[in-house]
C-alpha cells in the first residue's frame, strides 16, 4: 500500500537510513528495508560508506532510493584504528545528513553503537529514531577480540545503553535480540519489533548444477559468508582435515566463497593442513557465480562456533543455503536451530570431529539431502519469508510516527504533534 505509512492521507514521509559497516545496496537487509519503505510511500535516503569494488559512486538514485556515500578506510591497528574509522564515519554522516535536510524518521543500523549521536541531533529537529540492531556489539566484542570484560567492553555496553535509551522503537533480527532489548536495554516489549533478515528470492534461486565446479570430485562442499575471527572458517578447515585423515574421505572438493579480516590466514591454514588440493577460496564473487556454486553444492557448511554472539544471532548464510535448497551442517546454536530446523544437522558445539562425521553421513545419503533441502525452501517461503518482516517493519514505523505530523521539507524545526482523534 502506498501513501503515508501511518495510514492517513497526506504528504510522503521522509526516512533517512544510516549505515556504517557496509555499502548499500550491497547490504541486502538494508536494501530490502529501503524498497519496502519505498513501496509503502516513503521517500527514502541512505547514508553509508562507499564500497571498494561496487557501490563506489558518491551519490546514486537506485530504484527510487537516493543513496549518499562517503569515503571510509576500514580500521587497522587496534583501538586507534577504530577511533579513526568511527570518527570519520560520524563526521561524514552528519555532513551528509545536513544535505538531506529534515526527515520524519532516522533509522540507524549498527554496528557500531555510535550512530545514536547523529540520530539525537536529528531528533532535536523533529525526527523519530528507529534503532535497527543488526549485532549485539558487547557480545561481538567478547567473541571477536577475546579480551574479556575490560574497559573497552564496558564502554561498548555503555554505548548500547545510550542507543537503546535514545531510540523511539527498536528493530531486532530475532527473538533472542528482542529479549536483550527488553532485559538489558530496558525497552518496553511493545516498542521492540522483530524484523528477521530473509534472502532475496529474486537474487537467490537454483539453477542447473555445473559438475565441473566439483573439480573432478563426486561431491562439492560450500561455505558462503564473511571470514572474520568469530565466523568459524578455521573450524570448518580443521573438520575437513579430519574428514580426510580420520574418516578417509577424499571424494569431495570444497569452495569457500567470501572475504574478510582472516581471509589470508584461512588460506594459509588450509595449506598447513595439507588441504590446498581439496579447498578453493574464491573471495567475493558476482551473484551469478555464487548461485552456480550453491546450486551445485551437495552440502553447505555453517561452522560458526559457540560463543556469546553466535549462539543468539541469525546467520544470513544459513538462510541463503535454505532458499537454494541445500542441506546444512551446523554447530548446535540456539538461533541456528530456530532458523534451519530440520534443514540442518547439528554437531555438538565446536566439535570438529562430529562436524566432519555429519558431513560424511550426508554425502552418503542423497535422499536425506533432498528432504532437508526441500524443508529449507518451505521454511523460507513460509514462516521465514520477507513478507512477514515487511509487515513488522511497517508496524514499527507506524509506532514511531504515531501522533507526529510529517516534517515539511522546508521546515527544519521540530515536528508538530498531530492532535489525537
Amino acid at each position: 500500500m502506498r501513501g503515508d505509512a501511518t495510514g492517513d492521507a497526506g504528504p510522503a514521509r521522509r526516512a533517512l537510513i544510516l549505515v556504517e559497516n557496509l555499502s548499500v545496496p550491497f547490504d541486502r537487509r538494508v536494501w530490502q528495508e529501503c524498497t519496502t519503505l519505498r513501496d509503502a510511500g516513503w521517500e527514502v535516503h541512505v547514508i553509508c560508506p562507499r564500497g571498494t569494488k561496487r557501490d563506489t559512486e558518491p551519490e546514486a538514485v537506485i530504484d527510487g532510493v537516493r543513496i549518499h556515500r562517503y569515503p571510509l578506510r576500514a580500521a587497522t591497528g587496534g583501538p586507534a584504528g577504530y577511533l579513526r574509522e568511527y570518527g570519520s564515519a560520524l563526521w561524514h554522516t552528519v555532513r551528509l545528513a545536513r544535505k538531506v535536510g529534515p526527515v520524519d524518521v532516522v533509522h540507524a543500523c549498527n554496528p557500531p553503537d555510535l550512530l545514536f549521536l547523529p540520530a539525537l541531533w536529528l531528533k532535536r529537529r523533529g525526527a523519530r529514531f528507529v534503532f535497527d540492531q543488526h549485532d549485539l556489539v558487547p557480545e561481538l566484542y567478547l567473541s571477536r577480540f577475546d579480551r574479556g570484560k575490560d574497559l573497552l567492553y564496558r564502554a561498548v555496553c555503555a554505548l548500547e545503553r545510550l542507543t537503546y535509551r535514545a531510540a523511539d522503537v527498536v528493530l531486532a533480527t530475532n527473538e533472542s535480540y528482542r529479549g536483550v532489548a527488553v532485559r538489558r536495554g530496558g525497552r518496553r516489549p511493545e516498542d521492540v519489533f522483530v524484523v528477521r533478515s530473509a534472502p532475496d528470492t529474486d537474487r537467490f534461486h537454483p539453477v542447473p548444477p555445473e559438475p565441473e565446479l566439483k573439480r573432478g570430485a563426486p561431491h562439492l562442499l560450500c561455505y558462503l559468508g564473511v571470514m572474520g575471527p568469530q565466523d568459524g572458517v578455521d573450524y570448518a578447515l580443521r573438520a575437513l582435515a579430519k574428514l580426510r585423515d580420520e574418516l578417509g574421505r577424499t571424494d569431495w572438493h570444497a569452495v569457500f566463497v567470501g572475504a574478510g579480516d582472516t581471509f589470508d590466514a584461512m588460506v594459509e591454514l588450509s595449506r598447513r593442513l595439507g588441504l590446498a588440493e581439496h579447498v578453493e577460496f574464491t573471495g567475493r564473487v558476482p551473484d551469478a557465480d555464487l548461485v552456480r556454486y550453491l546450486s551445485t553444492a551437495d552440502v553447505c557448511l555453517s561452522p560458526d562456533p559457540l560463543n556469546p554472539l553466535n549462539d543468539v544471532s541469525t546467520m544470513n548464510k544459513v538462510l541463503e543455503y535454505m532458499v537454494m535448497g541445500r542441506p546444512i551442517v551446523s554447530f548446535d546454536l540456539k538461533e541456528a536451530r530456530v532458523s534451519a530446523g530440520d534443514a540442518a544437522v547439528y554437531a555438538r558445539a565446536n566439535d570438529e570431529a562430529e562436524f566432519a562425521g555429519l558431513i560424511a553421513l550426508l554425502l552418503d545419503d542423497p535422499e536425506q539431502r533432498a528432504r532437508m533441502g526441500k524443508l529449507g525452501q518451505e521454511r523460507i517461503s513460509g514462516p521465514l519469508s520477507w513478507r512477514h518482516s515487511q509487515a513488522s517493519l511497517l508496524a514499527a514505523y507506524d509506532a514511531a510516527c504515531r501522533d507526529h505530523a510529517p516534517v515539511s521539507a522546508g521546515d527544519p524545526g521540530r515536528a508538530r504533534k498531530r492532535p489525537r482523534r
